[in-house]
């Protein structure tokens, strides 16, 4: 069994993996204030919760977006499992040929990686979270690169600080597009705006490319909206922790 840590920009999800199954999940809020040793009373609370043997772990893996919490959450998991961490970046083995100017980030090469070995190639893998990022990996498995906007959430949290009358809203679909209240009308936005640019952007992304992708979608919005998309979006809540799971076997010692 094996600790995969998926540390993003508003939660770090826990999983427990053997033989390729995620046998359990935990959601953390990501707090950078937050100590190596306060990680690590969470962390062990979580697997006391769940009644996992902390010396059943044979390795640990961990994909961060958040430079701050890295560290700290690797000396919590040494603190708890006694396990040295393995990272997700340069010089990992991902079987991907990274065909762009820069660094990648770790979420978007589990995801790639994820989508790669699980659901084949052509592929736009979309994970909607804090951002939405949209990327491609051709029928060569070459990361060609993709589109980044802002999160959902974001995006409306933004608008509601921002203009006094609009409140904060849930993201749930409306019953119609054409709404008639101000709530409503937000969460037509919100979610049928957000179905329909993703479905642009799907169409500009598979003409460049040439041909059809799988289209396979993480992160906490993805069940919210892809269903009201043209596209047949597959949703994958695991995608990230089944990337850890493919990446620590390939290069595991």
């Amino acid at each position: 069994m094996i600790l995969a840590v998926d540390v993003g920009n508003t939660n770090i999800v826990l999983g427990c993996i053997e033989d390729g199954e995620i046998l359990n999940i935990a959601r953390i809020s990501t707090n950078t204030s937050q100590t190596a040793e306060e990680y690590a009373i969470k962390l062990k609370d979580i697997l006391d919760i769940y009644e996992i043997d902390r010396d059943g772990f044979e390795g640990a893996i961990m994909s961060s977006v958040v430079p701050p919490v890295t560290g700290r959450l690797q000396r919590a998991i040494k603190f708890v499992t006694g396990l040295d961490c393995m990272m997700v970046g340069s010089g990992m083995k991902t079987g991907l040929n990274i065909c762009i100017d820069e660094p990648l980030a770790a979420d978007i090469v589990v995801g790639s990686v994820a989508a790669m070995n699980y659901y084949g190639t052509p592929c736009i893998i979309l994970d909607m979270g804090t951002a939405t990022t949209m990327v491609v990996v051709d029928s060569k498995n070459r990361y060609l690169g993709g589109a980044i906007m802002p999160g959902v959430k974001l995006s409306y949290a933004a608008l509601s600080s921002g203009a006094s009358l609009l409140p904060e809203i849930s993201i749930t679909a409306p019953k119609k597009c054409i709404s008639t209240t101000t709530v409503d009308s937000m969460r037509s936005g919100a979610v049928f705006g957000t179905a329909a640019m993703l479905d642009g952007m799907i169409d500009g992304m598979e003409y460049e490319l040439g041909e059809k992708c799988t289209l396979v979608a993480t992160g906490g919005i993805a069940q919210f909206v892809t269903p009201y998309c043209k596209h047949k979006i597959l949703c994958d809540n695991d995608l990230l922790l089944k990337g850890l799971w493919v990446l620590y076997q390939k290069n595991k010692r």
